[in-house]
């Protein structure tokens, strides 16, 4: 009789998509828990007033030669390919064109999460939605998993953590292991800092052109730090609209986390009329927001201590994990972790 071979994964952000994909064609039963109604984490997409747009992670770049292969082989049906630039832009607001790189930047016509939902949708992994992790236990070599309305799930073989360093810290404290590789484990994602990001949503009922597609704070002195255009995005916005994705400065953000939207809005939006020196952008005739708490890692760990409890079934992976807040990171990092995970049980079978 084969014996069976059960992973867990908590998340279902770009680092669990990619682990999923690794473990496609192993022969595990994999269950993803996520606490949200989607997937994809921060490449995170929202629809509102007849418009789509990627409020969180923008796009996703061919920055390695596997995303370069990968991206195309998941579908080019709906695959957008930006043909503006980006720019740059300084403290004082002066706007300069950028590097002349000939670099993709995809997303899609349904938006960034179909990222996750093309990856996962090369799987057989049954994925649980709004469903928040309380506790986690080890018994005979095996782990399992209490939500907060007290379902259990497993047990499980490999058990991998996905959610931001902060959010993996916390589960790691409500687990049930006596051993002195948790305690590693705590310590280095506790280390782990982050970047504070609020994304505010400027929508307008007319087009302006521009030769740019994104513009980009690079001395990180200007109190908007991006500002992209979703009208670039094939699908994202009716004709004759223009909807702006600004992500604010970490202090500004951090001070202004919890203003309501339309204060924040309204500031934002006078800080989006002096980068662009039109006035009419003062007053955008709607605004949404979303406040991203842990948006970016400042730095990552020491893969020795990632991979510390790794021989015990227990994984972690994230942009976080290499210090680089980028989606293919987390992706790759996923993907990467995955493929352990996919060894260790060949290595099972065979012993």
């Amino acid at each position: 009789m084969e014996s069976s071979f059960d992973v867990g994964i908590i998340g279902a952000g770009p680092a669990g998509a990619g682990a999923a994909y690794a473990l496609c064609d192993s022969d595990a039963t994999v269950t993803v828990l996520e606490k949200s109604g989607g997937v994809c984490g921060r490449a995170a997409t929202r629809r509102k007033n007849g418009c789509r747009y990627d409020h969180g992670a923008n796009y996703i770049k061919d920055a390695d030669p596997r995303t370069a292969e990968l991206i195309p082989t998941l579908g080019t049906e709906e695959l957008v390919d930006i043909d503006e630039p980006v720019w740059t832009f300084d403290e004082t607001g002066e706007i300069t064109e950028g590097d002349s790189r000939d670099e993709h930047k995809w997303t899609w016509t349904e938006g960034m999460t179909q990222l996750a939902k093309r990856l996962f949708a090369e799987t057989d992994v049954n994925i649980n939605h709004r469903t928040r992790v309380a506790d986690i236990s080890r018994v005979e070599k095996a782990w399992t998993l209490t939500d907060t309305d007290n379902t259990d799930y497993g047990p499980f073989d490999a058990l991998l953590l996905t959610p931001p360093a902060p959010q993996t810290v916390t589960l790691l404290e409500a687990t049930a292991w006596q051993d002195t590789r948790l305690e590693t484990l705590m310590s280095a994602a506790a280390d782990v800092e982050y970047r504070t990001i609020r994304t505010v949503v400027l929508h307008y009922p007319f087009m302006e052109s521009y030769p740019w597609y994104g513009l980009v704070n690079v001395d990180k002195e200007h109190p908007v730090g991006w500002l992209s255009r979703e009208e670039c995005k094939d699908g994202h916005v009716p004709a004759g609209e223009s909807l702006f994705i600004a992500q604010m400065s970490p202090e500004w953000s951090t001070n202004r986390y919890d203003d309501p939207v339309d204060v924040a809005g309204a500031d934002t939006a006078s800080h989006v009329a002096a980068l662009l020196d039109d006035e009419r952008y003062e007053n955008p005739d709607w605004i949404d927001d979303q406040g991203w708490r842990y948006a970016l890692p400042e730095n990552g760990i020491d893969n020795r201590a990632a991979r510390v409890a790794e021989s015990a079934g227990l994984y972690i992976a994230g942009d976080w994990i290499v210090g680089e807040g980028r989606v293919n990171k987390a992706l790759w990092n996923g993907y990467d972790t995955g493929t352990r995970i996919a060894n260790a049980l060949s290595l099972s079978q065979r012993s």
